[in-house]
């Protein structure tokens, strides 16, 4: 992209002293601290940037924007379209006061298949140039779950290298194995693939044997959460396009607001038919025509669009010539106002409009969201809606437990939160988290965005060599916590002391220290109350009940003779000798 970067004013913005070229371009119109207030793309940038100083405005933020800048900047492209595309970018990086805003400011998520002879598949913001890729996705969340149902249905490895031995995904699993046998993986595949591209027969019906089945064990609860996986399929392939013969005929833009929150919804179809929706929320200023295209430029930056565009207002000559571009040949833009096609249009606004109302609803109930969103940016993971921490708890080595808890959106997922009693005989808190650690590893289908320890560097580096060890170093970021100073370590990052923005961390942490030491209260009550017998091999409830019964109570199982204790209903001479070995030593 050629561009070319000039400061137009060091004081209050005055009209009279602009002096912009008549070429295409972004200009930027900032504070005397530097803040930028608002970015805009044009075709021809002296006239569009006078245009704000005019007398009449039809918006109402124009007039309040010219008088809080007191400088201009711009920077002239070689296109309108590179134009639109530096627009996106300085907009993401600045967070303009007075432009809309995708309410996520980063980059949607994508499903990829690398180009390796071996396919890795991968949930990531910025897949490679040479993989093929689906989405982008809105619904993460959504995205993920299928990544997960592709892993355990057809294998799909996704792990950064092959490794020769395999590793733990390949044992509990979660992967086919190319790495050991590459039989057969080719067609797994394709299969996978074909799920992508909007053919999700195969994996629907495989999860439709499972729910039935599970009705019939009477196990609803499995065939609840198999029912849900499926809408969760079909949720998910409704919402990519890309290498699909799915919506390539006509797209159908809806737009709703609530307050400052909007919806942007895009129905997609094939001959009339609605084959499925994809909605964006937005931080709307107002201004219809900026959130669209704003959306629009995201949507189609990594598909091609459709032979025809339904829009709910004009877009501008820019934005047309980029979806040509994009396309390879004309795109129609159309704002029907009626027939057939205009009740199309309508129907998006329909479904934008019950989007917008939970989106405004959700964005004034979330705080716990937030908190996971203001981490996320502080820290600059990825996402922060699925956090595991683990903490671990002894008192003299007599009760060694540790416990899992598990954070979705900023909340504790209390139903997931999971506990370890030590089955080994080691002592150490190191060597406890990492055994507690592993059995975690090994029942997990879905890798969490955050595992999260509590301990410091040295906590850090024992389960990143364990990681290491499974092949599992780089499917998800690992951290840990130390309460000392609150500072946090991280692989190849600097140490960093936790303020308030961190919270939803702390919270975490503070949540794992708090169950695992619930837990270990019970166990050592427990502890104290049991009795001798209990841990005598092949001794269970009834024999003791039974014994108890025969001799009086324990005094008097603890008096009897191996041919006395041999001779009580259900014992034999075998469990009599272990009895007694017990009690005596």
């Amino acid at each position: 992209m050629g561009v070319d970067l000039h400061r137009v004013s060091p004081m209050a913005v005055d009209s009279a002293s602009l002096d912009l070229p008549r070429k295409p371009g972004v200009y930027l119109f900032k504070r005397a601290d530097g803040r930028v207030q608002y970015v805009g793309k044009a075709t021809n940038l002296r006239t569009r940037v006078r245009s704000y100083f005019a007398a009449k405005q039809e918006r109402e933020k124009i007039p309040k924007l010219v008088a809080e800048s007191d400088d201009v900047e711009y920077i002239v492209t070689q296109t309108p379209s590179e134009a639109l595309i530096l627009e996106r970018q300085l907009i993401r990086k600045h967070k303009p006061r007075y432009n809309s805003m995708l309410m996520d400011d980063k980059s949607y998520p994508f499903i990829a298949l690398t180009a390796h002879e071996h396919p890795r598949v991968m949930y990531t913001r910025h897949p490679p140039t040479d993989a093929q890729r689906w989405g982008p996705f809105p619904d993460a969340g959504a995205a993920k779950q299928v990544i997960r149902l592709l892993r355990s249905q057809f294998g799909i490895r996704d792990c950064p290298e092959l490794l020769p031995k395999g590793c733990l995904a390949m044992h509990i699993g979660l992967c086919h194995g190319p790495c050991i046998d590459s039989e057969g993986y080719d067609e797994q595949i394709r299969a996978a693939r074909s799920v992508l591209n909007g053919d999700a027969g195969v994996l629907i019906k495989a999860l439709q044997v499972e729910m039935d089945a599970a009705s019939v064990e009477l196990d609803y609860e499995t065939a609840a959460y198999k029912r849900d996986l499926i809408a969760v399929v079909n949720s998910t392939v409704s919402q990519q396009v890309i290498h699909s013969r799915f919506y390539q005929d006509c797209d159908a833009v809806g737009f709703a607001a609530v307050g400052d929150v909007a919806v942007v919804l895009i129905l997609h179809t094939q001959d009339g038919v609605i084959q499925g929706q994809v909605s964006y929320p937005v931080i709307h200023r107002g201004d219809v025509v900026a959130s669209v295209s704003l959306v629009l430029s995201e949507h189609y930056s990594n598909r091609r669009p459709p032979k025809t565009l339904l829009v709910p207002a004009p877009l501008t000559d820019s934005q047309g010539d980029w979806l040509d571009e994009r396309r390879g040949t004309k795109v129609t833009v159309r704002n029907p106002q009626r027939g057939e096609l205009a009740k199309l249009r309508g129907m998006a606004d329909a479904n934008a409009e019950i989007q917008a109302s939970r989106q405004s609803t959700r964005r004034s109930g979330s705080l716990e969201q937030a908190a996971a969103d203001e981490a996320v940016r502080v820290h600059g993971f990825d996402s922060l809606d699925h956090i595991v921490c683990f903490d671990m708890a002894q008192i003299q080595g007599k009760e060694r437990v540790g416990a899992a808890v598990v954070f979705r959106n900023g909340r504790p997922s209390k139903k997931e939160y999971r506990t370890y009693r030590v089955k080994t005989e080691v002592q150490d808190d190191l060597a406890m988290m990492q055994e507690v650690v592993e059995r975690w590893l090994k029942r997990q289908q879905e890798w969490p965005d955050l595992l999260l320890l509590d301990g410091g560097e040295i906590h850090l580096k024992h389960i990143m060599d364990m990681l290491a060890m499974h092949g599992l170093s780089d499917r998800f970021p690992v951290a840990a916590l130390a309460k000392k100073e609150e500072t946090l370590w991280r692989p190849r990052v600097d140490s960093v002391v936790l303020d308030r923005r961190s919270r939803v961390l702390v919270h975490a942490r503070d949540e794992a220290h708090r169950f695992v030491n619930t837990y270990h209260r019970k166990r050592r009550s427990k502890s104290g109350l049991k009795s001798p017998l209990e841990e005598v091999d092949g001794l269970g409830a009834k024999k003791i009940q039974g014994l108890l019964r025969h001799f009086g109570g324990m005094k008097g199982v603890e008096h009897a003779t191996e041919a006395e204790l041999a001779a009580a209903t259900g014992i034999g001479r075998a469990l009599a000798r272990r009895i007694h070995s017990h009690l005596h030593g």
